[in-house]
């Protein structure tokens, strides 16, 4: 029996668990958004929301005009293994959330793998929300082309005599704005 035992094993050895942990970790920082298993995605926001924490309380106390909390980046610095990804937890993301009082990430459940079956969700940090903007974007971009006229389907040629009546009246429609102007030079 598991009472009282807490965590996801994840199919992997203690140093393999940590490793990836730290991996989805950095991941997350940099790109604010990572798409991943559900049991993965649920096990690195507990870590990450914990490593989010120690950076805002780290930042908070630096505002009081106290020098960097060199203590906080080095041990976040331990676990990430990433100078990038800590600069930007410090600078930008702890910046970001000083004044929320915790739950900075979010797990959106996709569905279910095509290859294995597997569940797999998008693990976001919530105050960067990328999703919704992109989203937002899309109905615009439809807007835009509803309005064009589409050809004929690549592949299947037009035999229809409909199809063949419009083409002959669209290219007589053409010629014939062009000709009485050139019959008017003519007279003239």
């Amino acid at each position: 029996m598991r009472h009282r035992k807490s965590g996801r094993k994840l199919g992997r050895t203690a140093s393999h668990r940590k490793a990836t942990l730290s991996a989805l970790s950095v991941s997350l920082i940099r790109h604010k958004k990572i798409r991943t298993t559900t049991a993965k995605a649920k096990e690195a926001r507990m870590v990450v929301e914990k490593l989010i924490t120690r950076a805002k309380n780290a930042v908070l106390k630096e505002t009081d005009g106290k020098a960097k909390d060199v203590h906080a980046r080095r041990e976040v610095f331990a676990f990430l293994r990433d100078r990038e990804a800590v600069t930007t937890l410090f600078n930008e993301i702890a910046a970001k959330v000083a004044t929320r009082p915790g739950g900075y990430t979010r797990v959106v459940k996709l569905g279910q793998r095509l290859g294995d079956g597997a569940e797999v969700s998008v693990l976001e940090l919530v105050d960067y929300n990328t999703g919704q903007e992109k989203a937002a974007a899309k109905p615009k971009a439809k807007a835009a082309t509803a309005g064009r006229k589409r050809g004929p389907k690549k592949g299947k040629p037009e035999t229809s005599k409909k199809a063949k009546e419009a083409a002959t009246e669209e290219t007589s429609e053409k010629k014939s704005p062009s000709e009485p102007a050139a019959k008017e030079s003519d007279s003239k």
